[in-house]
């Protein structure tokens, strides 16, 4: 696992070493990180598919304007998601601020994951239940407070580990961790009051 992530990074140290040398090969960064960020865009600001190009297009200019002071000694994933973290999160800061509209159509399979990752082992989730979650889970996650949202999504949906969301979020280890565990804790109390599972979390 730590193998795979080294070399996760030299290919992208890589890319950003051809990316510095020739503009034109920031494309291949574009290519690698788009689909990955969009789908963490989404489910951090909630905005429409021509909001979540224009958020797209932002990340990706800062990215590129900001390329020259990323440390190749670090992880440029986290330095990515880093920016995009934070443009999601003014968004949706402004969205909510001034009345925009919050879509709660977009729940996916990722949702269903989330919810088995952090509730209790079994089976859990009814067919029946899985309709009722793919519609109500962005509603669940817009309740949270950013930073639970943030780590929740960052861990069970894309799958990073706490180092690099220490990097991402900018904050210690163990703030991480206790995150983690407060935001499942409120993440199950959300869907309990949603009514989504009939049995104990």
């Amino acid at each position: 696992m730590v193998e795979d992530k080294q070399a996760k990074n030299q290919a992208d140290v890589i890319l950003v070493e051809n990316a510095l040398t020739s503009s034109n090969q920031f494309s291949r960064i574009i290519e690698k990180y788009q689909e990955p960020l969009r789908r963490y865009v989404r489910r951090m600001a909630r905005p429409n598919e021509d909001e979540l190009d224009m958020l797209l297009q932002d990340i990706f200019i800062k990215t590129y304007e900001n390329l020259n002071d990323f440390d190749l000694g670090l992880s440029f994933s986290s330095w990515i998601y880093r920016i995009a973290h934070n443009e999601s999160i003014d968004f949706h800061r402004r969205n909510k601020r001034y009345g925009g509209s919050l879509d709660d159509s977009t729940g996916d399979d990722d949702s269903l994951s989330l919810i088995e990752t952090i509730a209790a082992d079994g089976d859990i989730i009814t067919e029946a239940d899985r309709h009722y979650v793919k519609k109500s889970i962005n509603a669940i996650l817009d309740e949270l407070d950013s930073k639970y949202r943030s780590v929740l999504v960052l861990k069970f949906i894309e799958g990073k580990d706490y180092d690099d969301i220490s990097h991402i979020l900018r904050k210690p280890l163990g703030t991480i961790g206790t995150l983690i565990h407060r935001a499942k804790k409120e993440f199950r109390r959300l869907v309990e009051k949603r009514g989504i599972y009939s049995g104990d979390l």
